[in-house]
């Protein structure tokens, strides 16, 4: 049969949400029409609208109520604040683990919807529009020095127009508030906006400032000038290194971001498995490492095609670690580009639950959960998710009950997951969750990583001094260090605290090996003598007849006890009318 127009090969509508397809201006406009109005008014009122209206309404409540107590202090009345302060204590005894996370992901995702796309968007401005004047051959140091001023500039300039504002709307806050306020609430109302506006204003004007100065006073990315030699006799630890699979339910499915423009159904990626199986017998590996959207859209069809890939290849099974990217968890559905998920409905909460589970099945013996009060990594994740199997299945056959929290605290629980080193000075895993709770498809993209997995992570490499610790995530803690085209290749989606996160992690940098995904982007570098590495995505980035490729990493710890990356081997995959073909080692970095 031949189909007018034959369905194998999709149609426009499978470009709906892809990048390269389409100007973001286009795609703005295509989710205008389909966005759920009902759901974008509760996610305004719950993100800005009432944290709004609490930020500028609380100092005038509570000084009409200080102002009140102050003027009827009696013995029934003192009892009050103690009674408040009961009631807070208790609180915090119960909940306060979970409150301090809603305030950090609160606090984050301020900065991932105002001050990261405003502060970004003008750094990069600024950096690009600088680096135009600059030759082709200018030096890596002087690109360096326009970088850091674009940073320290886009910071003051946003600082400065924040300050504006917050001097502007000053005139009409109202700090001071008294009971007959609650009389005319529109009054009220319009003096807790202005409030509102001051207090965001003079926080963006610190923030924006402070980060300006931060990125300025950062080590800067560079490429990686070598690698290390193979010491003689020493153990290396091969890790073949794939990122951004984006496994689809179809045979004949088109992915978000590339539709057309990349490969139709999961071909490529059984094919790829077939060559790293036989690549493993001659040369076994010791882990095959997925740092993020290993599906498409988080759909459970698509991680029974994902896990089904890898079931075929029991020996690679075995040693695969995976770990959540954004498409895992996503708000974006393939069929509608514009759903919009609410973060107290029950969509989010399920595609944890699957990625959980996919965990589970593929890693769940080899990798353990950090205790927080023994600060050890003793209990495997299949121990951490067993005592709550029923309730799980539960929530995933049912959704209910509806603000069941289970599957937040869980996924709040097992990260960071630890594949402890075989020996005291061996090679440890430790794979983190980088993806912030959102629900926005952008905020969706940014990452962090949280205080309190950090400090897991810490307990970690404090229980095993010796050892050699490849740390991996999803998303990239830095841009890189290279000149860009056009802008919209500068406007990235990395860790939102990435400036402070590598920071923390320097004065492990002899110890560790970054390897992260999400940006498709081939990049070995290293930032404040942090080894870092980007893997390309060997599915997204060519047609079905195009070659892909990804790379095995060789690492190895030297004498004093540094961990060192050798050269790295690619490998590369062919398309679907070419023959399949492995290249040499290399002899120096590549990038794409």
């Amino acid at each position: 049969m031949k189909p007018l127009v034959d369905p194998r090969g999709g149609d426009i509508e499978d470009d709906a949400s892809s990048t390269k397809s389409n100007s973001l201006l286009m795609m703005a406009g295509n989710m205008l029409g389909e966005i759920s109005f009902a759901k974008l008014v509760v996610a305004w009122l719950a993100l800005f609208i009432v944290p709004a209206v609490i930020i500028g309404v609380t100092p005038l409540i509570a000084s009409a109520w200080l102002g009140k107590l102050a003027g009827r202090l009696t013995p029934a009345l003192g009892i009050v604040p103690l009674a408040i302060l009961a009631i807070i204590i208790t609180l915090g005894w119960l909940f306060g683990r979970r409150l301090l996370r809603l305030a950090e992901s609160s606090f984050w995702s301020l900065n991932a919807l105002v001050i990261e796309p405003v502060y970004i968007v003008c750094r990069e401005v600024m950096r690009h529009v600088a680096e135009k004047f600059l030759s082709d051959d200018a030096s890596p140091r002087n690109r360096e020095r326009i970088r850091a001023w674009a940073a320290a500039a886009s910071g003051l300039v946003i600082s400065l127009a924040a300050l504006a504002v917050f001097l502007a709307v000053w005139p009409s806050t109202r700090w001071i508030g008294q009971l007959s306020d609650l009389a005319a609430p529109l009054h009220l109302m319009w003096a807790a906006i202005a409030n509102t506006v001051a207090v965001i204003c003079a926080y963006l004007a610190v923030a924006a400032f402070a980060w300006g100065i931060a990125d300025a006073t950062m080590p800067p990315p560079r490429d990686l000038q070598r690698f290390a030699d193979a010491a003689n006799g020493g153990r290396a630890w091969r890790i073949a290194h794939l990122s951004d699979i984006h496994t689809v339910g179809e045979p004949y499915g088109f992915r978000i971001e590339c539709g057309r423009g990349g490969p139709q159904g999961d071909d490529r990626f059984r094919r790829l498995l077939t060559q790293l199986e036989a690549i493993h017998a001659d040369d076994p590996l010791d882990c095959l490492l997925i740092t993020g959207d290993a599906t498409d859209a988080g759909r459970s069809g698509e991680w029974a095609e994902f896990l089904d890939a890898l079931a075929e290849h029991p020996a690679l099974a075995e040693r695969t670690l995976v770990l959540p990217g954004n498409h895992d968890i996503n708000i974006v559905d393939r069929s509608n580009p514009a759903r919009l998920d609410l973060s107290i409905g029950p969509n989010s909460r399920l595609r944890k639950i699957r990625t959980l589970s996919a965990m589970d099945a593929l890693q769940g013996q080899r990798v353990h959960t950090v205790d927080r009060k023994q600060q050890t990594a003793d209990r495997t994740l299949a121990a951490t998710l067993a005592p709550h199997a029923d309730d799980i299945k539960a929530f995933a056959d049912t959704g209910r009950p509806v603000f069941s929290t289970l599957a937040s605290d869980l996924w709040a629980d097992v990260f960071p997951m630890v594949r402890p080193p075989e020996t005291p000075n061996g090679l440890g895993v430790i794979l983190l969750n980088s993806n912030a709770d959102a629900h926005f498809s952008f905020t969706n993209a940014l990452g962090l990583i949280s205080v309190e997995q950090f400090t897991a992570m810490e307990q970690v490499l404090a229980q095993y001094p010796d050892a050699g610790w490849l740390i991996a995530l999803h998303h990239h803690p830095i841009e890189y260090p290279r000149k860009a085209k056009v802008l919209a290749e500068r406007i990235g989606t990395t860790l939102i605290n990435g400036n402070w996160f590598l920071r923390r992690l320097q004065p492990y940098a002899d110890r560790i090996i970054l390897m992260h995904g999400h940006r498709h982007i081939d990049w070995i570098g290293e930032c404040g003598g942090i080894k870092i590495v980007s893997a390309p995505s060997p599915v997204m980035e060519s047609r079905n007849d195009g070659t892909t490729y990804f790379y095995i990493h060789s690492l190895t710890i030297d004498d004093t006890g540094r961990l060192q990356l050798l050269t790295p081997q690619r490998i590369d995959v062919a398309g679907d009318r070419d023959s399949t073909t492995i290249t040499p080692r290399l002899e120096s970095v590549q990038h794409s």
